[in-house]
Order: C-alpha cells, then sequence, then structure tokens
C-alpha cells in the first residue's frame, strides 16, 4: 500500500465480522468459478462489486488491490503476440518443432515442453504461453490431436521453469524487490531443483499421454511436407517483430536496473510496433487495423484478473491472509527446518487456491520480522527460496492458480478447446504434489 495515509480499514454492512464476510465472498465466488455454470469473468466481477458493496474495500482501496503491472504485461503482449502473428512466425516455428522429431506427437509433447521451460526462465511465464500456445494449436490441429494434452503440459511447464529466475514468475519478482536477492542467486539456488522436477513432470507426462498418441502416416506426411519458408507471409513485419520482441526480453532482463515494472516495458514494446506496422497507411486503414488488433486481446481474461485481484484484495484487507500466515509462524515455534517446510507447504496449496500474489506479499514481512530470530537475514534465506518454490509451483494446483493458466485456457476457449476446472485439476494437483515434494526434500538436503 502506498502509505498508511491511504490504509483502508473493512466498515461493513450491518457491522458484520470483516473476515467471514471476505471469506463467504470468496468461497462464493470460487464456487461459481469452478461449477463452471457461469462465466469465469461475470463471476469475479461479481465477486468484486461484493467486496466494494459490502463494506470489505472502498472504490479507493479496490482499485490499489489490482495488480496493473500483471494487467498491462498481459495486454502489452497479447497485442505483440497478436502482431507478430501476422508475420506467419509462429506457423514457421510449428513446422520447424514438428519436423525436428519427425511429426511424431510424443517427440513434439515434450520438445514443446523442453521449449516452453527455456522461454518462461528467460522472459516470463505469461508471455512465453502467449507465444507457445497459438504454435501448439497450429501443430495439433494439423495432426487432427486433441490439443488438451499440450496445452496442461506448457502450463506446467511455464510454471515450473519460471520457478528459476527472478524474472520468470510474479512471486520472483516480489521476493527479489523485497529482499535484493539477485537474478544470479534466484538461478544458483532454484534453477538445480527446477531442472529435475521439469525432466521428471515431462516423463510422467509421456507416460500418461505421450505413448499412447498417434497420428495418421498421411497426417504425418502433410506437415513434413510443409515449408517453414512458405510460412513466412511478411518478411518486413517479421524483422520488425523480432526487434521489438528482442528489446522487450532486454528490458525484461534489465528491468531491475533501470527501474521499470515488465508492464511498462511491455506497454512501451506493443506501442512501438503498433507504430511500426501502421507505418505508411492512412488514418482510415490505421483506425481499421488498430481495431481490429485490440479487438483480439484477451479480454475476459483480463476482466477475469481484475475481478479476482480485487476479491482476493479483501481477503487481504480484511486481515485473513494475515492471520493465516501469523499461525503459520506461531506454530512452527521458531525451528528453521519446520519454518521453512511449512512456509513451503503452505505457500503452495494456498497459492493453489489463491492468487499467489497476495498472499507472497503478506508473507514477506512476516518471514523479513523473524530474521532475529533465527540469527540476521542472511540466515534467512532458505524461507525466500522455500517461499518461491511453494507459491510458484503451487500455481500449476489449479486453473486458477497461476497467471499463466488463466492466460492458455482464454487462448484454449477461443480457439474452441475450453479446459474446464475440475478435469484440470484431477489432473494437476496430485502432479503439483509430487513436484513441491522433490522441492521439500532439496530444500532438507541443500539448507537445512
Amino acid at each position: 500500500m502506498h502509505g498508511e495515509a491511504h490504509a483502508w480499514v473493512p466498515q461493513v454492512l450491518f457491522g458484520l465480522n470483516a473476515m467471514w464476510v471476505s471469506t463467504l465472498v470468496l468461497v462464493a465466488t470460487y464456487a461459481v468459478i469452478m461449477s463452471e455454470k457461469m462465466n469465469r469473468a461475470i463471476a469475479a466481477l461479481l465477486g468484486a462489486g461484493a467486496m466494494i458493496l459490502l463494506g470489505v474495500l472502498n472504490q479507493e482501496a479496490a482499485i490499489r488491490g489490482v495488480d496493473f503491472n500483471t494487467i498491462a504485461l498481459l495486454i502489452g503482449m497479447m497485442l505483440v503476440v497478436a502482431i507478430t502473428r501476422r508475420s506467419g512466425v509462429f506457423q514457421y516455428v510449428a513446422i520447424w518443432a514438428a519436423k525436428k522429431v519427425q511429426a511424431n506427437p510424443a517427440g513434439i509433447l515434450f520438445m514443446l515442453q523442453i521449449v516452453t521451460a527455456l522461454f518462461s526462465a528467460l522472459l516470463d511465464n505469461v508471455t512465453t504461453v502467449l507465444l507457445v500456445v497459438p504454435v501448439t494449436l497450429v501443430i495439433t490441429e494439423e495432426l487432427k490431436l486433441k490439443p488438451w494434452p499440450f496445452l496442461v503440459a506448457l502450463i506446467f511447464a511455464s510454471n515450473i521453469g519460471g520457478t528459476s529466475t527472478l524474472i520468470g514468475d510474479p512471486p520472483n519478482i516480489l521476493i527479489g524487490s523485497a529482499t535484493g536477492l539477485t537474478f544470479n542467486q534466484f538461478v544458483l539456488n532454484l534453477a538445480p531443483v527446477v531442472v529435475v522436477i521439469q525432466v521428471l513432470t515431462a516423463a510422467l507426462f509421456h507416460l500418461m499421454w505421450g505413448c499412447k498418441l498417434h497420428a495418421t502416416k498421411e497426417n504425418r506426411a502433410r506437415v513434413m511436407s510443409f515449408s517453414e519458408a512458405e510460412a513466412i507471409t511478411d518478411v518486413r513485419l517479421l524483422k520488425q517483430s523480432l526487434g521489438v520482441l528482442a528489446l522487450i526480453i532486454g528490458g525484461f532482463i534489465g528491468a531491475h536496473s533501470l527501474g521499470l515494472e515488465p508492464g511498462t516495458i511491455a506497454m512501451f514494446g506493443a506501442a512501438l510496433l503498433l507504430l511500426l506496422y501502421c507505418l505508411g497507411r492512412n488514418a482510415e486503414e490505421q483506425s481499421h487495423e488498430v481495431h481490429h488488433l485490440f479487438g483480439e486481446v484477451e479480454w475476459v481474461t483480463i476482466f477475469f484478473f481484475v475481478g479476482l485481484f480485487i476479491v482476493v484484495s479483501g481477503v487481504e484487507k480484511a486481515g485473513v491472509l494475515g492471520m493465516l500466515a501469523e499461525m503459520l509462524v506461531s506454530m512452527t515455534g521458531g525451528d528453521m527446518k519446520v519454518t521453512a517446510i511449512a512456509i513451503l507447504w503452505a505457500s503452495a496449496i494456498l497459492s493453489a487456491v489463491v492468487d499467489n500474489i497476495p498472499f507472497v506479499a503478506t508473507m514477506i514481512p512476516l518471514i523479513k520480522s523473524m530474521a532475529p530470530v533465527f540469527g540476521g537475514e542472511q540466515a534467512i534465506e532458505p524461507l525466500w527460496w522455500a517461499l518461491s518454490l511453494g507459491a510458484c509451483l503451487g500455481g500449476n494446483g489449479t486453473l486458477v492458480g497461476a497467471s499463466a493458466n488463466l492466460t492458455v485456457a482464454g487462448l484454449a476457449e477461443r480457439a474452441g478447446h475450453p479446459i474446464r476446472f475440475i478435469p484440470f485439476m484431477k489432473v494437476a494437483f496430485g502432479l503439483m504434489l509430487l513436484s513441491v515434494a522433490i522441492s521439500n526434500v532439496y530444500l532438507v538436503l541443500r539448507y537445512l
């Protein structure tokens, strides 16, 4: 929050308990989303409205609860992807990737996961899925395969890969800026376990789906007969798009030293690419193109995020997250090993249900306040890695656990292949718990 002068104290109607009211609104919102009887954006916006109308938040507090960095990052990258797609580069990548593994569906499933995990470490996981999902949908369409296994695998790869660096996942950005931990420290401490988890997850997906995926010889032959070069329809736009993308990636890597948020970099990159794309067109053509490009932004996903941020902010403002975090700290009785493991598991379970950003923001001051108990800031470093691994990997547990999941769901829905909440959770939750169990072993062996 921007100073205590603006701190909002909940003033709930009829003097009701703010904690109970906010928790009920959160549970009701999630119940409606999980039931899939109502579009998730409507459910989230109704929940946000209820938080304000019931007095848990006022309008100013609600707006402050929205993470505009995430919103700007999403919109900016969606626009960049929409323009870049017109050059044909995604089809190019799709054909190249498919041909590298002889259009074998199992090989494609594995290859796309590795590419996604690597991109997610260097970009952020939301940007990565925006780039990779269109490619995946092209490949599966050509091979006449259902995209569901591929999309679930991409969600996992994006969140696992994003865990390994400072810029890969929003919780890491929060932890890094609050503690001064560097890009290199994140890589050295988190990348080793991330590599193990990604390889194991890819192997499990192969056993579950990969070895059962089959495409006809005709469909594989058709993919193999494609020409990558012919996929590129606009060489000038391709050069402009790749140039702007390179600038954006450079901006993400240097964002901390530049003092800029990734959202600002993405928005500026989108504006620059829009300018280059519209150069040489008259005003009427420009207007038509800009309208069309803005129509390609996943507005359902954007407004779902806005609503969800406000709902979670209400729970945070009412003190529910703070209470849970304090209970966690008091229950561990000042034991470093127990505290780290408790933070890891609580972060994972809560991040699967609630957006991990406000939870991490609440935990940071609590962990900082424990430094004197454990012997200074250096001594509590394992707690930061536990928080990062729990919050980032926990996001794989449900469809609402992380920004990347919802972005994939939005793209899939638009393409006519909706990902449902319960079927996803049935596959994802157990795999998420396994990845956290591996992290638990890693933390104990390396730090505790």
